[in-house]
């Protein structure tokens, strides 16, 4: 005799046996003590859950010889046939092999007759949503008014993909991922009546691969007793699904939350050892942040987890010692880092790194506790006549920008017209002139930006009208550049008329070193917003908010910004 698999061996027979769908099976049930059967049902649900098998339990309840009955006696012709797939009335249709319009007009034909022996014929049709549109179309009508001898279940596992006016025709059933508890509890009464030996661990291990399906359960279970016999230990199932193993896992976690890089880098080389997975690793880590996270927001958890109820003690005890935003910060960077798995070349070092950052993160302070703060150093800074209130925009910590140079005699030209210096215009360039070599640079940027842009670059070495020395480093772009006859002729005539007399331009050639020839105005600018820095610097750190706020946050400072650009 051929061996019949578990998943066909353990099919449900009557509706207490539906493991997880209790709501299905008791609405059918009371549908049929009460009489009120309706012509077309809908079952939809993820694979494995039970949706054919509740359909060939409801077709043995309308058929079985020994009446119309919410519990199918099993043993009459009947129901025996019904539960080999053989029966005569029963027609148990594969919607991805008949999606054509004809495939239903034969069903349509089928339909008009009377059941040969039983007392409706029923059409179960599995994956509903592969018929195409003009076979939906052609069934319509027979939905709407069927015969009263006919009984339509649809299975499906993509309810979204069934046309609304199919959906609107039928009663809808919704069957639900089996929780973990539950496969287990199953799978255990299976193992003991097949006289296999293997531990709750192992069963757990072997549900969760099967992701809230009994079939694929069942499947695995098949697949494990054919690895290790009627003799099943945890290394063996452990090796043979590739699932990494649980202590692993909620060692990891700990690590973690106790911020021991140490602990967590020898789980990575231990997972490195057994040749896991470290993507499947990530995967399952991030499901165990999940349930930790759960754990802490949560009162009542287990129905939301699939995990055994030893984890779930763990688990409560770990979430008791961690913060929900730290928790979510790990789950986020875990996230990504499982993502990058995907391509990289270096697993275990994505791995290493991700761990490493994750013990070493900051903790997270709570945003109602910092404005707490904020508002008790708003008192104390308002309260106490020691601290001095904020300094004004002119405070000698942060002095103003400084008023203009202006040419002898503006002043009283001021008074006399009654004009704001505010409003002055831009000065002209004979507001300048006095300033020297200064003032002949940005009299040439006016005219000449090019020039004056290499100029910055110059020393003056010597300004005795008519003659300006001007220096540039030995072999630099800037000094040929000052010696094309072009240029030195532009800038003599614009040093002309600067001067109010014929001026000659000399350019020399310096070494470059320091001390060796006055600063350039580049230099001297670098210098003074050097030393800016320095005294803004100081001054922040010297100011007493500024000292509060370090106190209260516990924090230090990183870098000082201007936002007076007047500060000198």
């Amino acid at each position: 005799m051929s061996y019949l698999v578990l998943a066909r061996k353990w099919r449900p027979q009557n509706f207490d046996d539906l493991v997880g769908q209790e709501h299905v099976s008791q609405t059918l049930a009371n549908s049929i003590k009460s009489g009120r059967v309706h012509h077309a049902f809908l079952f939809t649900g993820a694979r494995g859950v039970g949706k054919t098998s509740a359909a060939r339990i409801f077709a043995k309840a309308l058929n079985c010889e020994t009446g119309i009955t919410s519990e199918p006696c099993n043993e009459c012709p009947s129901c025996l046939e019904i539960t080999a797939g053989q029966g005569l009335d029963v027609f148990e249709i594969d919607g991805a092999s008949n999606t054509g319009v004809d495939d239903v007009r034969e069903l349509r034909e089928n339909i008009r007759y009377l059941p040969s022996r039983s007392r409706y014929k029923i059409f179960i049709i599995d994956e509903v949503h592969m018929l195409s549109i003009n076979a939906f179309n052609a069934l319509l009508k027979t939905l709407e008014e069927p015969p009263g001898h006919a009984k339509f279940i649809f299975a499906t596992t993509e309810p979204h993909k069934i046309p609304v006016t199919i959906l609107s025709r039928c009663q809808r059933f919704d069957f639900r991922k089996i929780p973990l508890p539950r496969v287990t509890a199953r799978l255990r009464e299976i193992v003991d009546a097949e006289q296999i030996r293997i531990s709750d661990r192992s069963l757990a291990l072997v549900a969760r691969r099967g992701e809230g399906s009994m079939r694929d359960s069942l499947s695995t279970m098949d697949q494990v007793i054919a690895f290790c016999g009627e003799e099943v230990s945890d290394d063996d199932v452990q090796g043979l699904l590739g699932m990494v193993d649980r202590r692993l896992l909620l060692d990891s976690l700990e690590a973690v939350l106790e911020r021991d890089s140490r602990r967590a880098l020898e789980v990575v080389r231990r997972i490195d050892d057994m040749g896991h997975s470290f993507r499947q690793f990530g995967l399952e880590l991030v499901e165990l942040f999940r349930s930790v996270i759960l754990c802490k927001v949560v009162e009542s958890p287990a129905e939301m987890l699939d995990v055994t109820a030893e984890e779930l003690v763990e688990l409560q005890r770990l979430a008791q010692g961690a913060v929900l935003e730290d928790l979510q910060r790990h789950m986020t960077l875990l996230m990504r880092t499982e993502a990058e798995l995907v391509n990289s070349s270096y697993p275990r070092l994505a791995m290493e790194m991700a761990l490493v950052r994750m013990t070493n993160l900051p903790p997270a302070r709570d945003v109602a506790t910092l404005v707490k703060k904020l508002e008790a150093l708003e008192k104390r800074l308002a309260g106490t006549s020691g601290l001095p209130s904020p300094p004004p925009p002119s405070s000698p910590s942060f002095p103003p920008e400084p008023p203009p140079v202006s040419p002898p005699g503006s002043e009283v030209s001021e008074r006399a017209t009654g004009a704001s210096p505010k409003k002055a215009e831009a000065p002209a360039p004979k507001v300048v002139r006095g300033t020297g070599w200064q003032g002949l640079v940005e009299t040439v940027r006016a005219q000449r930006p090019s020039i004056a842009s290499v100029l910055e670059h110059g020393s003056l070495l010597c300004q005795d009208l008519p003659v300006v020395e001007i220096g540039f480093t030995s072999g630099s772009f800037n000094l040929e550049r000052m010696r094309d006859s072009e240029t030195q002729q532009a800038l003599e005539e614009i040093a002309a008329t600067f001067f109010g007399q014929k001026v000659t331009i000399k350019v020399s050639a310096i070494n470059g070193k320091a001390g060796q020839a006055p600063p350039s105005l580049i230099e001297e600018q670098r210098a003074k917003d050097s030393d800016r820095k320095k005294r803004l610097r100081e001054d922040a750190l010297a100011h007493p908010m500024i000292q509060a706020a370090v106190s209260v946050f516990g924090g230090e400072i990183k870098e000082v910004r201007p936002i007076d650009k007047g500060f000198v």
